[in-house]
């Protein structure tokens, strides 16, 4: 029997105890309100939208994945990952991912695991079927880790949320996304 996440303060500690032996190595995490985030915050975490799109569209230039570390097993492949802006290399996504891959078609998951193409990319390149359903927003004290990922000082605050993916219908995409404030991309 396939786990669909209950709660969001469990899928967060899942999701996180795939790559960090205790979450406050990577940060201290409150559960907010949307109105409790950032202005800046507010717009890329608080919607059920892909936050490939969504960051790209806050950045004016589309996204490069940079993957730092996989996990797979029989069911499941699980990837730490940060997205840069193609424009300057600048991170603007920390995130975990963990694939049901049950629910993908073999194309869909080889893709993937080129680790080439953000997963939001890949879903939309071909045609997944796919609702994006925001689970928790997040203010995030940041560790030293998740700091120097996103260009802070240690205990910073930053924002991030727990999503559910569903591809055809099915919860196979699990998410914690964590955003860099970063200025969108200057223009030219």
């Amino acid at each position: 029997m396939d786990k669909t996440p209950q709660s969001a303060d469990v899928e967060l500690d899942q999701l996180i105890s795939l790559f960090y032996q205790d979450a406050k190595d990577l940060g201290a995490f409150q559960q907010v309100e949307a109105n409790q985030l950032s202005t800046v915050g507010r717009t890329l975490l608080a919607h059920d939208q892909h936050m490939t799109v969504t960051v790209e569209k806050r950045h004016q230039c589309s996204v490069d994945v940079v993957v730092m570390e996989t996990r797979t097993d029989e069911n499941y492949y699980s990837r730490k990952i940060l997205l840069t802006r193609q424009s300057d290399g600048c991170v603007v996504q920390f995130g975990i991912v963990r694939i049901n891959k049950t629910y993908l078609t073999k194309e869909v998951q080889d893709e993937i695991e080129k680790l080439e193409t953000p997963l939001g990319r890949i879903l939309i390149n071909h045609d997944v079927l796919r609702t994006v359903k925001l689970l928790s927003l997040l203010e995030i004290k940041c560790g030293e880790e998740l700091a120097n990922m996103l260009g802070l000082e240690t205990g910073s605050l930053c924002y991030g949320r727990t999503a559910l993916i569903y591809c055809n219908g099915s919860p196979a995409i699990e998410l914690l996304e964590i955003v860099s404030e970063c200025p969108p991309t200057p223009s030219p």
